[in-house]
């Protein structure tokens, strides 16, 4: 699927979110019209990453068939490989029956099932092969699984149960989760306005928090990862999706060459200095990737541009961000806001805030 710059109007075919000439976010333009009647819907050529199945927890309507809960090991008899792709129906470990498919990536299906114990509903994540062998990943899994309860909090969708069936089906279970993407409400704003987003970081803090404490990192923090959710009052609340999830990624030999292991964790646009660089992370890692969020929900545009993405990485390494109000003067972001934005992107993370919360708490201040 192509994508198009509205500022300088180039037009990329790749799967960039931003453009690389000035750093605005591109607009996904609509597949040909050509298209035959009656063939499939248009799959963009690269699925988004297993880590942003937060995309798929949108809300859902009570349409479809109803299904009946079945006898035996879902996925089909022990010793054959499951079919990731058709579980509805099914019921795992007598306990959730899958009633719905509600999203698929490269690395896994999602679906919308019922806890029959406690009758609410949940969203249960089918981990492929490839990744359910893999012991980094799933050990990350294991360990947010058994802190459980403790991650729960209201703006973090949190591992409820971590299974896995006879015939080797891994599955997530988390609470189902309705509303929508902050990548979403970006795309449709352009920008949003300063006390909307020191709302939402404030809420995303307070969920990273949590983890931090529990010396969790999400690595892979995005807006495909927030999820912006109703309350019953009708107020909102940012909630962080997929802390577990984030996966190891083999980037290209450019980058190859910045880091000492070859292999990175997270999102492009969105990686640390020190992701990129193959270093030990911890919180202050959260904290430049909030930072950089802030930054795009405030000007549409993200700090570093480059002609190609490595060069974009690179410019974090080497580089200083765009100051916001260059990017964007029009906004008339204040000198202390721009201060705090340019703290949480600091290269160095000793010279960042120290926690999430901290950074938050520096901009609801400069904002006022």
């Amino acid at each position: 699927m192509s994508a198009r710059c509205p500022t300088c109007q180039t037009t990329y075919s790749d799967d960039a979110r931003f453009c690389p000439r000035d750093g605005t976010k591109l607009e996904t333009l609509a597949p040909p019209a050509s298209a035959s009647p009656g063939a499939p819907p248009f799959v963009p050529p690269s699925a988004p990453p297993p880590t942003s199945h937060a995309r798929v927890f949108q809300p859902i309507g009570t349409e479809g068939r109803t299904t009946s809960q079945r006898g035996g090991t879902a996925g089909g008899p022990a010793g054959h490989a499951p079919d990731y792709s058709r579980l509805v129906g099914e019921t795992l470990d007598a306990r959730y029956l899958v009633t719905r498919k509600i999203g698929e990536g490269g690395m896994s299906f999602v679906y919308l099932a019922t806890d029959v114990l406690r009758k609410e509903p949940v969203a249960i994540k089918i981990l492929s092969p490839a990744l359910s062998h893999d012991r980094t990943a799933m050990a990350r899994l294991r360990r947010e699984a058994d802190l459980g309860g403790k991650l729960a909090h209201p703006n973090v969708c949190h591992i409820i149960r971590l299974g896995e069936t006879s015939n080797g089906l891994v599955y997530v279970v988390m609470p189902f989760v309705e509303g929508e993407l902050l990548c979403d409400v970006t795309n449709r704003h352009r920008q949003l306005p300063l006390d909307l987003t020191v709302r939402y970081i404030t809420d995303i803090a307070a969920g990273l928090q949590v983890a931090h404490a529990l010396g969790i990192v999400h690595r892979d923090l995005k807006p495909e990862n927030i999820m912006i959710s109703k309350n019953a009052d009708g107020s909102e609340r940012a909630i962080v999706m997929d802390f577990g999830l984030a996966k190891e990624r083999h980037v290209s030999p450019e980058i190859k060459k910045l880091t000492a292991t070859g292999i990175v964790l997270g999102t492009p646009e969105f990686m640390s200095p020190e992701q990129l660089r193959g270093k030990a992370l911890d919180a202050r890692t959260d904290v430049y990737s909030l930072g950089l969020m802030a930054y795009e929900m405030l000007s549409g545009k993200l700090p570093f541009i480059g002609r190609t993405q490595q060069e974009i990485m690179i410019a974090r390494l080497r580089s200083e961000p765009t100051l916001i109000r260059a990017a964007r003067p029009d906004l008339g972001i204040s000198a202390a806001v721009e201060k705090v934005l340019l703290k949480s992107m600091q290269r160095e993370p000793a010279d960042r805030y120290a926690s999430a919360t901290e950074f938050a708490a520096a901009l609801a201040k400069a904002s006022r």
